[in-house]
């Protein structure tokens, strides 16, 4: 229902008159005094209208808001490097770099081609190969595990052991289970061959521990290596003894052969060797000669006696 119009009353024309003459001039006001200057309003402080702004008041501007970039996802060379070291990180691969493997393929190499030189049947060679890389491997992974501190000290490069990616525990047990396949495989040869390479494994494990930092360091590689030309010379198949006692040359030789490669693996760590206080024969060298020197004449050194091996097993052969 619509609202009535409220009732208006009509202006006479009197009034009309009266309403449209102007009213007569006032005097002008004072004009009113200028506000004090203020200082521009600066992007920290300023006068802000809107709903956020309190009566009367002032709101400081607050500071652009920051947002952290969002990480670019991973590249394939990343997703590569990243796959490489968890490769690298396989407690296989970690146990089989503490077991020292430059040294045991080339000993063992050097051992299947003295067999060989010996007119050792091919399945021998085999059987030489295989005893002889798991005696060094249970030789590297003693090593590394009595090194351990010491190799942490100095923050040696390659050492799993030493800069925790391997456990001690895991290392002990790969050892305890290398001796139990080295015990059978060295048999295998026959029980003087056998013993005599398990012997020349037991005084490279005694030379980690004892005699190692004296004078007389030289003395576990010496003997063990003496033996190595035993163990070939014995060496038959299945368990029996199939040869005989080796030369004495042969053997003299062998044993100055694992003096130089004594010296030979000592040289990269002579300066370690020099701060924890050692005085072993490698160090009194290179402190007298300089390592490149020492370096020098240890590998003509080892030069000399291979030649002599192969002259004197050429001439006299292995076994007497």
């Amino acid at each position: 229902m619509a609202r009535p119009t409220p009732w208006r009353r009509r202006r006479s024309s009197g009034e009309q008159h009266e309403t449209s003459t102007p009213a007569p001039a006032s005097a002008p006001s004072p004009a009113p005094a200028p506000a004090p200057a203020t200082a521009p309003a600066t992007a920290a402080s300023r006068d802000v209208t809107g709903p956020g702004a309190r009566a009367g008041g002032t709101l400081t501007a607050a500071a652009p808001a920051t947002t952290s970039p969002t990480p670019a996802p991973p590249s394939d060379t990343t997703a590569r490097r990243g796959a490489l070291t968890r490769l690298r990180n396989l407690t296989p691969l970690l146990l089989l770099r503490a077991a020292h493997p430059r040294q045991a393929v080339l000993t063992a190499a050097l051992m299947g081609l003295a067999s060989a030189l010996a007119d050792r049947p091919t399945r021998e060679l085999g059987l030489v190969l295989a005893t002889v890389l798991v005696g060094q491997a249970v030789l590297g992974w003693h090593n590394d595990l009595v090194d351990r501190g010491r190799d942490a000290a100095h923050a040696a490069k390659g050492k799993p052991l030493a800069d925790g990616r391997l456990e001690p525990g895991t290392a002990w047990f790969a050892l305890a289970c290398g001796v139990l396949l080295l015990v059978p495989l060295s048999v295998s040869h026959g029980v003087t061959a056998g013993s005599a390479y398990l012997v020349s494994v037991a005084l490279g494990l005694v030379g980690n521990v004892v005699l190692r930092s004296g004078v007389l360091s030289f003395v576990p590689w010496a003997a063990a290596f003496a033996l190595y030309p035993v163990f070939l010379s014995y060496g038959g198949w299945n368990g029996e003894d199939a040869g005989s006692a080796p030369t004495v040359v042969m053997v003299v030789l062998a044993a100055l052969l694992g003096v130089g490669v004594h010296v030979l693996r000592a040289v990269w760590g002579l300066v370690a060797d020099n701060e924890d206080g050692w005085t072993y024969l490698p160090l009194r060298l290179g402190l007298r000669l300089g390592a490149a020197r020492l370096l020098l004449l240890v590998g003509l050194y080892l030069a000399l006696v291979v030649a002599g091996m192969v002259v004197a097993g050429t001439a006299v052969g292995l076994r007497a």
